[in-house]
């Protein structure tokens, strides 16, 4: 078995890691990470270094993610991606062809940091106009995804 977990590095991401981890342990499948680092939107300087700051705190992440499912049993290997993330992962679903993508429902719980004001209102607004454009990436791949979609509650604590 081939499991495709959408994974960011953050809070939810974590929990739907858990969840995969507890609910398949008795296949053992196989599982890929897929981390998509999305483009801050501007072409300056300081939108570079954000973009390479998030790209190295997702990627090391991940990696730590698959180094955790491989220290449980589980075969992982790890898939990063730039972009769009409902493209991305659609993308890599249609050509790794996984038996099940999961990923986390999202929720408004920022992760903690020293920045949260500032990226919770930029995140807001970015999701607010892909969600009138697209709609949500979990609603864009259940639509198109050859695979089954499993997505976790992220509303535990």
């Amino acid at each position: 078995m081939h499991v495709m977990l959408a994974y960011d590095n953050s809070r939810n991401a974590r929990i739907a890691l858990d969840a995969v981890r507890d609910l398949l342990s008795a296949l053992q499948p196989t599982i890929t990470l897929i981390s998509v680092v999305e483009d801050v939107g501007s072409s300056t300087a300081g939108a570079d270094a954000l973009f390479t700051a998030q790209y190295s705190e997702q990627k090391a992440g991940t990696e730590a993610a698959a180094a955790e499912l491989a220290d449980a049993g589980f075969g992982a290997t790890v898939l990063i991606a730039e972009g769009d993330a409902r493209k991305m992962i659609l993308r890599a679903v249609e050509e790794r062809k996984p038996d099940l993508l999961v990923m986390a429902r999202h929720s408004h719980k920022p992760d903690p940091g020293p920045l949260n004001f500032i990226t919770k209102r930029i995140d807001a607004l970015v999701e607010e106009f892909d969600h009138m454009t697209f709609g949500s990436t979990s609603a864009f791949l259940a639509r198109r995804a050859p695979c089954p979609l499993l997505i976790i509650p992220t509303h535990a604590e």
